[in-house]
């Protein structure tokens, strides 16, 4: 076979994709009149198709270097052998996606959900006319995302074997599951990545930085970490001590009847820096007062949970679920809390005496992704804290100190935001 870059490609204008987004959006909705919208082997750079509905579209090797689609609707769509170096994929939903053999060269997919997203190794062939197969890909070759920016993005469950992702940056994205063996991650940023249960057999992470990431149940067979910086990785307990675990049980519930009774019965526990991840049935509890800073509580179910008062402060609350909690008053200085569930939390000031309140703290937390929907956020101090990307629609951030608050790219209450354009 002899390689040779395609040539024909139709190159089509912003009036012809925005006819053809409108077709597809007819047809997806049902509509007399629509069709789907096909731009196989078709030059869209530089286009703008942000915000489109173009699930189930055929972008087959198709040229979408610097293509908006921040935003639009891709679910299932197929960009096979596509060049797709530099486009803008920011927030796009991505579901199942076939983008086998894409060169996705410093793209960026920021918070793009690419669930299930199909990212192997692709060729395209097709025939001169001598009838010689000639095969056809861009000029990185197929299944090639260095410098790519995938922070917070969603790959669970993605197929990315073999996959070229030099220098890429991961940071935060949520990679549970995801097939990785033999891919190339050289140098890549895979901060706080949530990698649980993700095969990385045979990977080469030579020099990547792993920092903080989360590598519960992650296959690493034959994996080349060279170089790498596993440092605060998070794995599972290879040994559970059931003691341990009821010894830790048994304070938790000491506690929760201190806290019930006012202090008449049980007495209040210390768990500072304790891995309460096999602590069992958390949720709905009293614990009220609760003494665990730097404590490992990633993944764990505090809904509806009593926490009034509690010293959090530096926990690892990461993915973990507090909606619905009280958390009047709390702690959470340095906390992570990053893509946790704060929906309807309770985190306004908590009442000491007459005349005296205790604001929340999340002074210099990590929150990123955090859904804080319709949580009560009043006089909560967030100076330095991180909420970018975060969704605090409907939140009461009323009184908040914000000074240093990162809420780049988050979803922000109208008036809140408003308020902010205005002292900007």
């Amino acid at each position: 076979m002899t390689q040779a870059r395609h040539t024909g490609f139709a190159k089509l204008t912003q009036k012809d994709v925005s006819i053809a987004a409108a077709r597809h959006e007819m047809l997806y909705s049902g509509r007399v009149g629509g069709a789907r919208a096909v731009f196989i082997f078709c030059d869209l750079s530089g286009l703008d198709l942000s915000g489109r509905n173009l699930a189930d579209a055929d972008f087959t090797g198709a040229i979408l270097e610097e293509t908006n689609l921040s935003g639009a609707k891709l679910d299932s769509a197929s960009f096979f052998g596509a060049d797709m170096r530099r486009s803008n994929l920011a927030s796009a939903s991505m579901r199942r996606v076939d983008m086998r053999g894409a060169s996705l060269r410093g793209a960026n997919l920021i918070g793009a959900d690419l669930y299930e997203a199909d990212l192997r190794e692709g060729t395209i062939a097709e025939k001169d006319r001598y009838g010689n197969l000639k095969v056809l890909q861009h000029d990185l070759g197929p299944s090639e995302m260095p410098a790519a920016m995938l922070n917070s993005a969603n790959l669970e469950r993605a197929k990315m074997t073999g996959v070229m992702a030099i220098q890429a940056d991961f940071t935060d994205a949520i990679m549970k599951g995801c097939r990785l063996t033999r891919a190339n991650l050289r140098q890549a940023n895979l901060k706080g990545a949530n990698l649980e249960n993700a095969d990385l057999s045979g990977c080469n992470l030579s020099g990547a930085d792993l920092a903080g990431a989360i590598l519960i149940g992650a296959k690493l067979d034959m994996a080349n970490t060279h170089g790498a910086d596993l440092s605060k990785t998070l794995r599972e307990v290879t040994k559970v001590d059931p003691v341990m675990v009821a010894n830790m049980q048994c304070l938790l519930e000491s506690h929760a009847r201190w806290a019930e009774t006012e202090g008449r019965e049980g007495q209040p526990a210390d768990l500072t820096n304790m891995d309460l991840r096999s602590a069992q049935k958390l949720a709905h509890r009293m614990l009220t007062a609760l003494i665990a800073p730097g404590a490992q509580l990633y993944g764990v179910d505090l809904q509806g949970a009593s926490l009034q008062g509690s010293n959090l402060s530096g926990a690892d609350l990461r993915s973990a679920c507090l909606r619905g909690a009280d958390l009047r008053g709390v702690n959470l200085s340095g906390a992570k809390l990053n893509h946790a569930d704060l929906r309807d939390t309770k985190l306004g000031p908590l009442m000491i005496s007459a005349g005296r309140l205790l604001p929340a703290r999340l002074d210099n937390a990590e929150a990123r992704y955090a859904d804080c929907r319709g949580g009560d956020f009043k006089r909560v101090r967030l100076s330095g804290a991180d909420f970018s990307y975060a969704n605090l629609t409907d939140a009461d951030l009323s009184g908040c100190e914000m000074d240093g608050c990162d809420t780049s790219g988050a979803k922000l209450p109208m008036r809140f935001a408003e308020a902010l354009a205005a002292s900007a």
